[in-house]
């Protein structure tokens, strides 16, 4: 049998608010046989569930694409529902079923249908603390029985709303973070269910957030506004057919909240005897509010909600309650993680509690904030009073493993607190294990790493007083993110902000969204972003229009480099990052020692091969000629300046060597002559590495790639300084921002620039699925419609195994050894196909569980092909689950 499954619309399951005119469904299918594809399908678009009356009718289409299929000719209205459903055909011509009703609600399309008005507090309001947050109330009459109700709602700063005192939505710290200048999201929720006829009241609570609040760290503060404000809609469908807008404007009332202070940095200081219950509520007596004031503002930058909102998406008990030498009180979640403390306390009014957050303790096991720099990441609440009261924060979150509790009174009950984890909520696709505790404690960290740097824009730290959008850890990091979870809405933003923060003449800042100085921009390997992360989400999902709209970024990048030099193909001007942290730095640099040059017009010739790639993608036949002599320009000039002076050596670095092989810039003698330099370098250094942020992401990959598996085994599986491994040693949850984060002796690396937090480094990850497990993508077909099984046992390893939910369906390759045999679980999803290599196999000892005695594996079914390829049998698949097994031979 097979069924469609997961109908998604622009990767979203039934998606509130959207405001893409050109919308692209796509489908899984199910199937209980091998080898099944898609020939044709049929996409019908309806304005009820029941598609009485079809909208829109694609009829047969003869392709066996199932992803992101534009529905031309559509024409779609603000606030409509439109109702989809999906047949296909298989390669047999045999018909589905209709998939079950799927759907989606458009958003507002133009800045015209927004009649509401910005409302803020008075300057009066706040003056006698301009740090404290306002609320906000509005009434309004629903006089007859509702069909629909829907609030459009973004804000200058954050805010968190609330109807007839029940909070709207599971999200925080809404809207989100843009290039607020250019961009700002609005959220759209549902909420017929929490109206009702007559009296109904709308409240919202404001903060400062990355709008107003302290960016960076030099103590920046209002980058883009001095004051937040509201923009509120509220959309009112009766059943008899009528229709009422209600807005924000003069007639809502604002008054000065409990929440005295709110930064993402500091924390926030919440006075529960200022708290007004029942505000949200319509009966409240609001005698004493003031009126709100009309804020100009623009809004043609208003957009739908793009990327996934933030949720708490997983609680934390405290594993221990700990009493430091220094006499302090501290909780230790067990885990390193973002979000904030959920706590209960029973005081007296004005009784303050304060809790303090940090990520480690101390040589000596006290409390140990330095590493935050400035950032506080301290909640005060002082208690209203009158028994039990519960809290937790709105406008900040804070990077911890420990809590160090401040006026809480002895014995404490460790169920009167619990961990909230926040982060973007994006679906969780890839999961690892093997027969390496180590290694699996490892990907643990790999994924918390990105639980906790993933919070609306891809973090460097999440603890202190950075947490910016550094592009080059965002490219280092992507792919490894693009298999632990469905990344695309999530990059997709923020390459949408890349591109509105992008200069003139197409220099890239270092952080998106860009909130440092003028002169912050363009360095190699950080504005490479602009290229590399837009063609690594087409990869990953198969996203053509990623592409087309980023594509005068791209192209922007690659033209402000090629202006930079002294030569038209080689990029050495400039100020660059280099390979930063390579541990080949000379003393007081966090710069490593491979030629910042060098490294430019490495990732200079990489970024054109990238664009030449992506013209081609788009059929921009001028720029495909264009981009391809390019690259080979800047591959010459490349070898003549670097790699031929060199001589036999080859070159100086290990990260020297990875950026040569690893973009393809050396061949024949020159290319044996890195890889040789390589494994010197390695060996000299005892197999460890002295890579940076440029180097270490591609070091496992290329020695794998250039035969030397068990060099990068050996590589990976290192314990002590510097390696993966040292970290976990040494008590890591999370991925080090140095390798030596914590010392042998339990010292610091540093105080003012040592995250316990910091995704970079985990891009390893990679590494795992690719070459351990052996899940690959293809070029020839993005989005895993073609792709490659092919594990590398080694390095002790006796089993390992990874899945990814692809845009098609889940993909699996486990492996184990055992008794002298390989066995390999190879899972292809339907309407796709893989090629698998089994290592170290001969063809006629390989069997699969579909065999009948003495059956050639070719013709079992689902396999199209086998062959012997010197040290690898070579199958090619269709889908379905197989088992391989054959002997081990060495």
């Amino acid at each position: 049998m097979i069924a469609i499954q997961k109908p998604r619309v622009e990767y979203q399951e039934n998606p509130l608010g959207l405001d893409i005119r050109l919308p692209r469904i796509s489908w899984q299918l199910h199937a209980d046989e091998r080898d099944v594809r898609q020939q044709a399908y049929q996409l019908q678009v309806a304005g009820a569930a029941d598609f009485g009356s079809i909208w829109w009718d694609s009829g047969r289409v003869e392709s066996g694409e199932s992803l992101h299929i534009e529905l031309k000719g559509l024409e779609l209205q603000s606030r409509q529902i439109y109702y989809y459903r999906v047949k296909i055909w298989d390669q047999h011509n045999r018909p589905t079923e209709w998939s079950q009703a799927a759907w989606w609600e458009m958003g507002l399309l133009s800045p015209e249908e927004w009649t509401a008005e910005w409302i803020t507090a008075p300057l009066a309001c706040l003056a006698e603390d301009a740090e404290q947050s306002p609320l906000l109330r509005g009434s309004f009459q629903v006089d007859r029985p509702l069909a629909r109700a829907r609030i459009y709602v973004t804000s200058l700063g954050l805010y968190e709303l609330e109807l007839n005192g029940v909070r709207v939505g599971d999200t925080y710290l809404n809207p989100g973070w843009t290039s607020y200048s250019h961009r700002l999201q609005y959220q759209t929720y549902d909420v017929t269910e929490q109206l009702v006829v007559g009296d109904n009241v709308a409240g919202a609570w404001l903060g400062n957030g990355w709008y107003k609040g302290n960016l960076g760290w030099e103590h920046r503060k209002h980058i883009y506004g001095n004051r937040t404000a509201l923009l509120l809609q509220l959309h009112l469908t009766y059943k008899d057919g009528t229709e009422q807008i209600i807005g924000s404007g003069p007639q809502w009332k604002v008054l000065p909240g409990p929440l005295l202070m709110s930064e993402l940095y500091h924390g926030e200081t919440y006075d529960a005897r200022l708290a007004q219950l029942g505000f949200s509520t319509p009966g409240y007596d609001d005698t004493l509010w003031l009126a709100a004031e009309i804020l100009p503002y623009a809004k043609h930058i208003l957009l739908a909600q793009e990327n996934d909102p933030v949720r708490a998406v997983q609680e934390l008990a405290p594993v221990a309650l700990i009493r430091t030498p220094a006499g302090e009180t501290v909780l230790d979640m067990g885990q390193n993680m973002v979000g904030w403390l959920r706590f209960t306390v029973d005081g007296a009014a004005g009784q303050e509690y304060q809790l303090r957050h940090f990520e480690v303790l101390d040589q000596q096991g006290n409390v140990y904030t330095e590493n935050l720099r400035t950032a506080r990441q301290t909640v005060t609440y002082i208690a209203g009073g009158g028994g039990r009261e519960s809290f937790q924060p709105r406008f900040t979150f804070q990077g911890f493993r420990y809590v160090q509790l401040i006026g809480f009174p002895d014995p404490l009950d460790l169920q009167d607190f619990t961990g909230v984890v926040l982060h973007s909520d994006m679906e969780p696709t890839g999961t690892f294990t093997c027969s390496n505790a180590l290694l699996n404690q490892l990907q643990h960290n790999i994924l918390w790493g990105q639980k906790g740097n993933f919070v609306d824009v891809p973090t460097d730290c999440p603890q202190r007083d950075e947490r910016l959008g550094w592009t080059g850890d965002a490219q280092m990091f992507i792919r490894t993110a693009a298999y632990l979870m469905n990344v695309a809405p999530f990059f997709s933003k923020w390459l949408g902000d890349l591109a509105a923060d992008q200069r003139e003449d197409g220099g890239v800042p270092y952080v998106i969204p860009h909130v440092l100085g003028e002169e912050a921009h363009s360095s190699a390997a950080w504005g490479d972003a602009a290229v590399i992360c837009p063609w690594t989400v087409y990869q990953c999902y198969g996203d053509k229009r990623i592409l087309e709209q980023q594509y005068s970024s791209m192209q922007g990048w690659v033209e402000y480099i090629r202006r930079q030099g002294t030569d038209e193909f080689l990029w050495n001007t400039g100020d660059h990052f280099g390979d930063w942290l390579g541990l080949d730095a000379k003393a007081d640099s966090h710069v490593g020692a491979t030629d910042r040059n060098y490294i430019a017009t490495a990732f200079y010739a990489y970024s054109v091969q990238l664009m030449e790639k992506t013209a081609k993608v788009l059929g921009r036949t001028e720029d495909v000629e264009k981009y391809s002599q390019l690259h080979h320009q800047v591959k010459d000039a490349f070898n003549q300046a670097y790699i031929l002076p060199a001589g036999e050596e080859g070159p100086a670095t290990q990260t020297a060597c990875v950026l040569a092989l690893m973009f393809g810039l050396v061949e024949g003698s020159a290319k044996d002559r890195t890889v040789a330099r390589l494994i010197q370098l390695l060996e000299a250094s005892g197999y460890h590495l002295t890579t940076g942020f440029v180097g270490t992401p591609y070091l496992n990959l290329v020695l794998a790639d250039a035969g030397h598996s068990e060099a990068a085994y050996k590589l990976l599986l290192q314990t002590d300084y510097p390696s993966w491994l040292y970290p976990i040693t040494h008590g890591a949850t999370t991925i080090w921002e140095h390798w030596d984060g914590v010392k042998e002796d339990g010292s610091f690396w540093s105080a003012s620039m040592n995250s316990f937090n910091h995704y970079a480094y985990g891009a390893v990850g990679d590494f795992l699925y690719r070459h351990v497990a052996g899940i690959e993508q293809t070029e020839e077909g993005p989005g895993y419609k073609q792709f490659l099984i092919q594990p590398h046992p080694g390095g002790g390893l006796t089993s390992a195994a990874a899945s990814l939910e692809s845009m098609y369906g889940t993909i699996r390759s486990e492996w184990t050894i055992d008794s002298g045999t390989i066995g390999l679980i190879a899972v292809i999803p339907p309407n796709t196909s893989a090629t698998v290599l089994l290592p170290d196999a001969l063809l006629g000892e390989v069997s699969e569980t579909g065999m009948a005695a003495g059956q050639p594996l070719e013709q079992v079914p689902g396999i199209h092909s086998a062959e012997q390829l010197a040290q690898v049998v070579k199958v090619t698949l269709g889908s379905g689950e197989y088992r391989f097994q054959y002997p081990l031979r060495k």
